[in-house]
Formats: C-alpha cells, structure tokens, sequence
C-alpha cells in the first residue's frame, strides 16, 4: 500500500492513536481528515496539525454518519482510505441489569456499528479507485478479554472478525482491508477504567502504535499487533484458559 498521496479520514482522530495516526500520514505527504464529537478536541488537533480537516461527528448516530460520508464524497473526491478508530471503553457491572448500561456511552454503536456502516458507505467509492485501504482498529482484548469490561471486548473481537471476513470479501478488488491491534495505550480510551482497577501501568504512548501503522500499510501486514497485544493474540491460540484466568483474577 502506498503511504503517500491519500485522501483518509479517520474517525475519532482528535486525540490519542486517531491523532497520531493522522500525524503520521499528514507527514508522509497525505491529505487528512478527522472527525470526532468534541469541537474544541477538533480545534486542539488543527493547531498542532494547520494540514488537516476538521469534522464534528457523532459516529454513533446513524444520521451523523451519513452526513459525514456526503460531506466527505462532496469535498474530497479523492478519498480513498478510511481509519476506524474512534471508540469507547467501559466497565460495566452486568449483575446491576439494563441500567447499568443506560449509565454509559453505547459501546456497540460507537466501537462496531459505525465501523461497519462507514465501511458500508465507502467501499463502492474505495473500489472504483487504483489503491484504496480500510483500517479497522481493534485492540489485544479482542481475542483474551477483561470480564469488567465486556461490551468493548467483545467488540473488539467482532471488529476482528469483521475484519477478517470484509478482507476475504474484497480480495479481488482494490480495496485492502487492514487490522490495527493496539496493546493498553497511554489514551483517553483507558484512563477512567485504569483508574478504578488501581492501575499505574499508563500503556505504551500512541505514536508507536501511529508508526506501526505506517509500517503494516507500507509492507502489506494485514494485522498488526502492537507489543504485548502479540502475545495475547498468540496466547488465545495456545492457552486461552490460563491466559484469561490470569488476567481476571
């Protein structure tokens, strides 16, 4: 894949992997767009970053996702790649019922029905191009996951399989589908749990996880893992069960 001359948009990219990311490509000499919820998170990044374009969107909301995908085809006709990356982490108590769940952010639609649908809307457009590419971002705890946070892990894991099949289906086509699976990162993402488990280990920063990025795309690695997310990927193959009971202890 090349690494230059792209029009991409990556959701969630104000902050942590999403910016970093962003920061990598606008580097390599592509033309970037980010979107994400939080306006004055957008105006932050565009400071650091004068190159790139700003979006406000709610990637959870169905009617915000189709306004983003008419604005983008409408301005930049070009695009050819799309970064899935914004998500949401939580623990969630599944012994206290539905309105534990009512508590937070709707980790389905944010972390897996908006890379489905974005992916929907784009791939006819991705495939009339030379070289198009969608990378889905999706985490170590897709395949051992953490009981105190079901919902994103086990959105992680169908953001995996997702991925996998999306793959097989474009094979012939143009359009190369990537896996980023990032370890614990020092983000966002992780600072509210990290803090109720009494965690100090803050993750590896997120510009290593933007540069083995750039990395997977250029050498054509499908799935990239990033550091200690390689081992629980190998571990769910040999020793899921003592693997996960270590972690859940």
């Amino acid at each position: 894949m090349k690494i230059s001359g792209n029009t991409v948009l990556i959701t969630g990219g104000g902050t942590g992997i999403g910016f970093c990311i962003a920061e990598e490509l606008v580097k390599s000499g592509n033309e970037v767009i980010i979107c994400g919820r939080r306006e004055e998170k957008l105006k932050e990044a565009k400071e650091k970053l004068p190159k790139i374009h700003t979006r406000v969107c709610d990637v959870s909301d169905p009617k915000d996702r189709k306004h983003l995908f008419d604005w983008v085809r409408s301005r930049y006709k070009d695009i050819n790649m799309l970064v899935n990356n914004a998500g949401v982490q939580r623990m969630i108590d599944m012994k206290k019922g539905v309105a534990e769940l009512a508590k937070h952010e709707n980790e389905v639609d944010i972390n897996l029905t908006s890379t489905i649908q974005l992916s929907a809307y784009f791939i006819p457009t991705f495939m009339q191009r030379e070289e198009a590419a969608i990378i889905n971002v999706s985490s170590g705890l897709a395949f051992i996951p953490l009981a105190m946070m079901p919902i994103y892990c086990a959105t992680k894991a169908a953001v995996h399989s997702f991925s996998i099949s999306l793959r097989h289906q474009l094979k012939n086509t143009s359009v190369k589908v990537f896996e980023v699976i990032p370890p614990t990162v020092d983000t966002e993402l992780d600072k509210g749990t990290r803090a109720q488990r009494s965690m100090t280990y803050r993750g590896i920063p997120p510009s290593e996880v933007a540069v083995a990025t750039m990395k997977a795309l250029a050498e054509d690695e499908y799935e990239c893992a990033v550091g200690q997310a390689k081992n629980l990927m190998e571990a769910s193959r040999t020793d899921f069960a003592e693997q996960f009971g270590r972690m859940n202890l």
